[in-house]
């Protein structure tokens, strides 16, 4: 790839991180954000879940009504409605202001990435796009590294708003960048269609591929939504150090992307099948990790490792069965991708949220693992239909 196409796909790198970071940082807050507006746990929690889903009920119809905007100046439209949203949740003073905001927000998060992936995909050649995928999805990545827990601290020190206000300014800076590092792109040859989206779900392979994303992200967030009370009640940690450790579930979470994309420039599907089953192992062993203070520096750093390894993976294989399958609506079907990640979310944070109120800290691990794991028998059964009916070669 040349400098310019890298320059490119870096710009689309620094947005995905501060949409990565306004996504993530409220996991870390969540104590704070319960305590300052005198909610539960829980129902801060929703605060994951709702952002989730509003992308995934946003995305594909967002996606679908606009597909013939021009893709770079959408880009920046985006951005700069992001920007407002994390004011927004800045100043609210309420839970549903809060929620409102971040619904804006979210809706901006979910279209921004579907656009990017299909301009990050299209800037290479086909046995380049998983790194090419995964490079943007880089900037997700670095924010749980530095974002999360720099906005953590901001946080605890001060007050949560300022990781908002943080965080816009962050949108700021992506828009300048966009501006001057991507090009024009051409827009699409056929403009995509609400049909479009009926047509691509209601194909069974491509569902069968949208349900893989759903149940894999699901099994993250089951246990990571409530990852910072689960390391001050059960592993023994005080709150001032969950911005350190979540620097180091951050850095493991970068090697597992840059692993993943690079697994993903072949037969995606066929990676997955064993990145879902390492997932599954990981996060069966938090059960027995996590309590310990010293083992669950271990587990956090399995955690990061496999949490979003599958990324790229599932990102460039839903591409590769539209293309396929659906060749009109390639860009709704990233834009559906987007959606089923946050529709796994806000289940895994559902799912978590009923652990933590019902049974303990400790089983989002399980309940998480029953989700990886259907993920896994999905990949499986995928691989096996493309050799079957040799979609790829």
């Amino acid at each position: 790839m040349s400098t310019k196409i890298y320059l490119a796909l870096f710009a689309l790198a620094v947005s995905a991180f501060a949409i990565g970071t306004t996504e993530f940082v409220i996991v870390g807050l969540l104590q704070t954000v319960a305590a300052d507006l005198g909610i539960t746990i829980t129902k801060a929690g929703t605060l994951v879940s709702g952002y989730a889903a509003a992308i995934a009920i946003g995305t594909p119809i967002v996606a679908a009504l606009t597909g013939r905007l021009p893709k770079k100046g959408y880009l920046l439209f985006l951005m700069a409605l992001f920007t407002a949203g994390n004011v927004l949740s800045a100043v609210a003073g309420s839970y549903s202001l809060l929620m409102l905001s971040r619904i804006v927000t979210a809706v901006a998060h979910g279209v921004f990435f579907a656009v990017a992936a299909t301009v990050a995909a299209d800037m290479v050649p086909e046995d380049k796009k998983g790194t090419a995928i995964s490079i943007m999805f880089t900037g997700l990545t670095v924010a749980t590294i530095l974002g999360v827990p720099f906005g953590t601290y901001i946080g605890q020190q001060f007050n949560w708003r300022f990781s908002f206000a943080a965080v816009a300014v962050l949108g700021l800076i992506g828009l300048l960048v966009i501006i001057f590092a991507v090009n024009k792109v051409s827009r699409e040859d056929a403009a995509p269609t609400i049909g479009d989206v009926g047509r691509l779900a209601g194909n069974p392979r491509i569902l069968m591929a949208l349900l893989m994303t759903v149940a894999g992200f699901g099994g993250t967030f089951a246990l990571f939504t409530y990852l910072s009370p689960i390391l001050e009640e059960i592993s023994g940690f005080s709150s001032g150090s969950i911005s350190l450790l979540l620097l180091v579930y951050g850095i493991a979470v970068a090697a597992g992307n840059l692993a993943g994309g690079k697994l993903a420039n072949g037969h995606p599907v066929k990676a997955l099948r064993y990145v879902f089953l390492f997932q599954t192992a990981a996060l069966l062993l938090q059960i027995w990790l996590l309590p310990g203070r010293h083992s669950s520096i271990l587990s956090i750093i399995l955690l990061g490792l496999f949490a979003f390894m599958m990324s790229a993976g599932v990102q460039a294989y839903v591409l590769m069965l539209a293309e396929k399958l659906v060749p009109s609506a390639k860009s709704v079907a990233s834009a559906l991708n987007i959606s089923a990640f946050n529709i796994g979310i806000a289940a895994g944070s559902v799912l978590g949220g009923y652990a933590v109120d019902y049974m303990g800290y400790l089983d989002t691990a399980w309940i998480g693992a029953i989700m990886t794991a259907a993920a896994m028998t999905l990949a499986l059964i995928n691989y096996r239909l493309d050799l079957r009916q040799r979609l790829f070669d």
